[in-house]
Order: structure tokens, then C-alpha cells, then sequence
């Protein structure tokens, strides 16, 4: 494809919008294992564990490291830890393992700098390293300001200068949830207030001459930490830095929902080439958060960069391209604008899941039970579930039973012809066969199968446009989401408002079942989340023959949920659990999923201590915030309401508070 025609994005925030290129970093060291530069993209994870509990934490630690960790994330919530810290590391290196250790510091700066001369790297929260976070909403003086950071100036510096003494890598590491009072008062609640948090104490580190420095964005929400990272990127080139970048999405919960979650995020940022080290933060144990992390980044190792061997200059393509009229905004999300079609799609209409039933068995209704249509052979009717499918693609085959009234058959252009009834079906269109000025074409929806490159073709051009016309975009190419936004672009160009389906295939050969389902997950939230969370895409279209049509269909709604594109299940703002946690966040989680899941749209925040709960649980309805040994304050909003709850009772109160605002409903059956 010429790219010289392509509208891109404003910004400088990576190298290339078209081809696959990493943005290389400057080289951090941390212990033996380097970050940055040309380094291999790192995986790390955080132990769970009381950091007091040294056998613990050690067998934990090896446990992490075998599964494919190259740096312990341990907490340090006081001076004790970090000391302890010191025989944890001590009987590490005895049992033959020599992975880095990071101390995790919130708050306590004293266990920072006793941390820092003794592990490879710590990390320090700008938010709360030496500023207040009590939600109180304080106008400040430019004066003001400028004296509040030469308050923290003096409060950090010892803790630089200690790394600078001892060869100690730092991370600046941003927490959407924990930015500080000081940030939000003049930033808000935004990605620009994150990158200015991590963009103060990074100056600072440079007027000290110290810059063995790693960088994080981290938000439980995909499209704050999407939007921060790329503002962090153009705000860092801007004053001519290039720190590594750590990634990851926070508080993402567990299970289908954590990994997708997850992957929209971390998943965006690698396909534009960002990254260096990849933390996948799940309420699970430890050493689950691994082989996701690993088979995220594993896709990147084959891509060939543009750049490799260049660097610390990026290449930027925006230099030739005439991308003033693009009116794309990289770092905020606003929909695509396109026409309502039908009805039914597009315009305002949430985006719609198509699924591939050609090749199931088309004669027992039951066939419609993992596309969300639950069929009762008692009274020979369907019931739709929360995740009901609005498209089933049946090629070119007949089902010899009756589809209920409100989901739409999609059928290969020539096969639909024939039909006799074409009220609820519709035909799925090659761009040959559309712009035959004699097909046959539907009053209702025509659906047109369409590659990224075909917008430059004459046949493309011979298109007749009206507002029954849909895209299905496919793309056979690698480095696919790139390859599909490109697309977007053109249309932009072109003032084109039709609807786009975005399809993609995918092949998981020689892999067992639970390790395929996982990978579908973590590709088709890469691929297609990548472009939700800009604001692309009417309808998601996942075609994987070796999965099962429920996997496909719960991932492709999970992709939806993540994108915060269409909500149709109560999604759970859970933390992966550290040292700091004051009960069984796995147990809490599960016992809390059981009794709420069926309370679709509500957004519930559970967390084990108090370091992100009340900012992260600000995008949340109500939060579950562990406060104490077996105690915990329950949250409406940001707003405490209920203290120090004794843990057996916390759910239960919960549920009551859910009740007394009316959003409660009674689970069916």
C-alpha cells in the first residue's frame, strides 16, 4: 500500500502506524538482566506473599522464576520488609537463583532508600511517595506549585542519590488511581495528569544526573493506560528522553476477563512497538501471570522492526505525510462517526458480534446455545442471554429450523439469491460481486467483504454507496491491526461513514484446548481491542475453527466489555493481590463474583489494601477495600460509607447498600 496517501494519527508517540517497529529505549541495567536498548522485551511479576514471611516469599519467588519471570516484584510497606528484603535476596542466591528483586514502595520513603542498598531496583508511586492523597480539592499558586515540588525535591533526592551510590535501577511508576491531591487539582483525573505526576520526578532525577530510570502508565481502565503511555512517549521525546516503558494493565481481575483485559492494553501498546518489560497484573497466583505476559510478547519476536539498529532517534513518518487533516486524537477517545445502518448498526448503536455457524451441525436448534440463544425443546423457544451474538454467518448452508425473530443470518451473496425468505437474512458480498450494477442487492443491510488494500483499487471506487452498505475488513497481514487501521485512515480521508465490521482469523495448531482458548484471547483483544479503543469498529467478527462457538462468543463480548465498547456483564475492578493484603483476594473475589455476577452494567472494585482502591474504584460503582486484619470499608463511588467492616459480614453489606440505591435485581432460577 502507498503510505504516502495514509492519514496518520497526530502525535509522535512511536515509530511507524504501518509497519511493525519498536521504539527502542535507552538501556537500563538492573542486575544482570538489562532493560531497554535492543534487549529481549522483559517479563516480571509481584510476589503475593507477607514480605516478613522470607520461606514463603522465597519459594514463591523460584515458583514466579520458573514459570518465566526475570524480576521479583516484592512489597516494602515499612522499614522492616525492606530490611528483611536482605535474607530473601540472601537465600535466593544460595538456591542458585540470581533473577533481579524490585521493592515496591508506597508511601514510605525511609523503606525506599534501606530497599535500594540492598535490591536491583525499586519502585516508588509519584502519587504517594511524598504527596497527600485524601481527595481534597486544593487551588494552587504557580508559586504554590513550584514550592510543593521543591518540597518533594528534597524528600526524593536522598533516595536518588542512594541509587546512583549503589548501581540501583528506579522505577517512576503512575497509578491512575493514586494520583496525588496536588495532580488532580490541576490536571484532573486524566492521562496528562499521569504523565505530568511521572514527569516531575523524572525531571528531578535528571537534574541530579541520575538516570537509570524505567517508566510505567498503569490504569485499571484500557483506554486511560493506552491514551497515558502514548502521552508519555510524545511528552518524554519532547524534552528528549527515552526511558524504558513498563507495562500493564492494574487491578484487571482473573480469568477470561483479566487476560482479555489485559491484553487490550498491554497487547495495543506492543503493536505500535512500545514496551520493554511487561508485568499481566490477575487476581491468580503469581506464577499464572507469566506464561500470559510471555505469550503476549512472544508475537513481537518474529515481527521484523524498521529501527532496530537505530535509536535513540525515532523515525517518524509523520515527517512526510500530510497529517493536518487528520482529525484523530491518539490520546482521547471519540468514536468513529458513521451512518446508522438499517437500524441496526452503526451510528449509536452499540458494535455488533458476528460468529461463523456454517460448519455446525444447522439441524438441532441447541446449535444456537453458544451464540447466547437458549433454546427450550420443552416449548420450542429461545430465551437470549446477556451475551447474545447479532450476526451467525451460515455461508452457504440451510439450517432446517426456524431462528429466532431478532438475530440476523449472514449468508454468501449467490446462496442468499435463492432464498425465498429474506427478511431476517442477508447477503455477504465479495467487492466484485457488489459492484456488478446487475446483483441483486438488499433493501435492508449488504455486507461487503473487504482488505485494507482493496480502498485503493478501482473497484473500490466503483462502489455504489448508500446506507445499506457494511464492511467486513479482513486482513491475512502479520502485523494485521496495523494493517486495518490503515484503513480507517483512508476512510477518514475519503469522508467515507460506512460501518466497518472488523474481522479476523485465526489457527492454533499442535495446542491444547485450554492453552488455544487462552491465546484466542490474548490475540483477538491485541488485535481488535487496538482499534475499539480508538474508537474504530461497529461490529467484531472472530473466526477460529478449532474453538468452540461459546469461547468464541464470551471472548468476543469480553473484548467488548474491555473496550468499555458494550457492557453486558458486571465487570470486577480486582487487584492481583501483594504482601500489602489483609484477606484472601482470590477466595473474596470468587465468593463476590458468585453472588453479583448477574448485576450486568454494575462496575464492583475489589482490593486488598488502601494503595489504589478509592482512585482506581473512582471508575467503579461500589468498592470492597480490604483496611485492616479481616476488616474492610465498603465504598460507594469514591465515597467511604461503611468502616472497618468485620470480612464476614462485608459482602452481605455490600449487597444491602447495592439494594438501598435500586440496583439490585433478584438472579433468575
Amino acid at each position: 500500500m502507498n503510505t504516502d496517501a495514509i492519514k496518520l494519527p497526530q502525535g509522535h508517540y512511536c515509530n511507524s502506524l504501518t509497519q511493525y517497529s519498536r521504539f527502542v529505549t535507552r538501556e537500563v541495567f538492573i542486575g544482570d538482566v538489562p532493560m531497554g536498548g535492543n534487549n529481549p522485551i522483559r517479563i516480571q511479576s509481584m510476589t503475593t506473599t507477607d514480605t516478613m514471611d522470607t520461606i514463603g516469599t522465597v519459594e514463591q519467588s523460584i515458583r514466579m522464576i520458573d514459570a518465566g519471570c526475570e524480576y521479583i516484584r516484592i512489597t516494602a510497606p515499612s522499614i522492616k520488609e525492606a530490611q528483611n528484603l536482605a535474607e530473601i535476596k540472601k537465600q535466593l542466591r544460595q538456591r542458585g537463583y540470581t533473577a533481579p528483586l524490585v521493592a515496591d514502595i508506597h508511601f514510605t520513603p525511609n523503606a525506599a532508600e534501606v530497599a535500594a542498598r540492598i535490591v536491583e531496583k525499586v519502585r516508588v508511586n509519584p502519587g504517594n511517595y511524598a504527596d497527600k492523597k485524601k481527595f481534597d480539592q486544593i487551588d494552587y499558586t504557580d508559586a504554590e506549585y513550584q514550592g510543593e515540588l521543591e518540597r518533594i525535591h528534597q524528600k526524593f533526592a536522598p533516595l536518588v542519590k542512594i541509587c546512583k551510590e549503589y548501581g540501583t535501577a528506579m522505577r517512576i511508576g503512575t497509578n491512575h488511581g493514586s494520583l496525588s491531591d496536588r495532580i488532580m487539582s490541576r490536571y484532573g483525573d486524566t492521562p496528562q495528569g499521569m504523565v505530568e505526576s511521572a514527569m516531575e520526578f523524572m525531571r528531578m532525577c535528571e537534574t541530579l544526573n541520575y538516570y537509570n530510570l524505567v517508566v510505567s502508565m498503569k490504569s485499571s481502565n484500557p483506554q486511560v493506560m493506552v491514551q497515558a503511555y502514548r502521552l508519555l512517549v510524545e511528552t518524554m521525546m519532547a524534552e528528549g528522553m527515552n526511558y524504558p516503558l513498563h507495562l500493564g494493565v492494574t487491578e484487571a481481575g482473573d480469568g477470561e476477563d483479566g487476560r482479555i483485559k489485559s491484553a487490550v492494553g498491554i497487547g495495543t501498546l506492543l503493536e505500535d512497538g512500545l514496551g520493554d518489560t511487561v508485568r499481566v497484573s490477575l487476581t491468580e497466583e503469581p506464577e499464572a501471570e507469566a506464561p500470559v505476559a510471555i505469550a503476549l510478547v512472544k508475537r513481537y519476536t518474529s515481527r521484523k522492526s524498521l529501527v532496530e539498529s537505530q535509536q535513540p532517534k525515532a523515525v517518524h513518518e509523520l515527517s512526510t505525510i500530510n497529517h493536518e487533516l487528520n482529525k484523530h486524537n491518539p490520546y482521547e477517545y471519540k468514536r468513529r462517526h458513521t451512518y446508522e445502518a438499517n437500524a441496526f448498526i452503526g451510528g449509536h448503536m452499540v458494535p455488533r458480534v458476528v460468529i461463523d455457524l456454517s460448519k455446525k451441525n444447522l439441524k438441532d436448534p441447541a446449535v444456537l446455545n453458544d451464540a447466547g440463544y437458549l433454546y427450550s425443546a420443552l416449548l420450542d423457544k429461545y430465551n437470549m442471554a446477556d451475551q447474545s451474538v447479532d450476526f451467525v454467518y451460515l455461508a452457504d448452508e440451510l439450517p432446517s429450523f426456524n431462528f429466532p425473530g431478532n438475530l440476523k443470518q449472514l449468508y454468501n451473496y449467490k446462496t442468499w439469491q435463492k432464498l425465498a425468505d429474506k427478511n431476517m437474512c442477508h447477503p455477504l458480498f465479495t467487492l466484485t460481486e457488489y459492484i456488478d450494477p446487475t446483483a441483486d442487492r438488499s433493501s435492508a443491510l449488504n455486507l461487503v467483504l473487504v482488505k485494507p488494500a482493496d480502498i485503493q483499487s478501482d473497484e473500490f471506487g466503483a462502489l455504489p454507496f448508500d446506507k445499506s452498505l457494511v464492511f467486513v475488513l479482513e486482513t491475512n497481514e502479520l502485523h494485521g491491526m496495523a494493517d486495518q487501521r490503515q484503513f480507517f485512515f483512508q476512510m477518514e480521508v475519503l469522508g467515507l461513514e460506512v460501518p466497518v465490521i472488523i474481522k479476523r482469523s485465526y489457527l492454533f495448531e499442535s495446542q491444547e484446548s485450554r492453552i488455544k482458548i487462552q491465546n484466542l484471547q490474548l490475540y483477538a483483544a491485541t488485535d481488535l481491542g487496538a482499534l475499539l479503543v480508538d474508537g474504530f469498529g461497529d461490529g467484531i467478527w472472530i473466526d477460529a475453527p478449532e474453538i468452540d462457538t461459546k469461547a468464541i462468543t464470551s471472548t468476543a463480548f469480553g473484548i467488548l466489555q474491555a473496550t468499555r465498547s458494550r457492557i453486558s456483564k458486571t465487570e470486577y475492578i480486582s487487584c492481583p493481590s501483594c504482601g500489602r493484603t489483609l484477606f484472601d483476594l482470590m477466595v473474596t473475589t470468587q465468593m463476590i463474583r458468585s453472588r453479583t455476577s448477574h448485576l450486568k452494567g454494575l462496575k464492583i472494585g475489589i482490593m486488598g489494601c488502601i494503595v489504589n482502591g478509592p482512585g482506581e474504584m473512582a471508575d467503579a460503582d461500589y468498592g470492597y477495600v480490604g483496611s485492616g486484619t479481616d476488616k474492610v470499608t465498603l465504598y460507594r463511588g469514591k465515597e467511604a460509607v461503611k468502616k472497618n467492616i468485620n470480612s464476614t459480614k462485608a459482602l452481605d453489606e455490600l449487597i444491602n447498600i447495592i439494594k438501598e440505591d435500586g440496583n439490585w435485581v433478584e438472579l433468575e432460577g
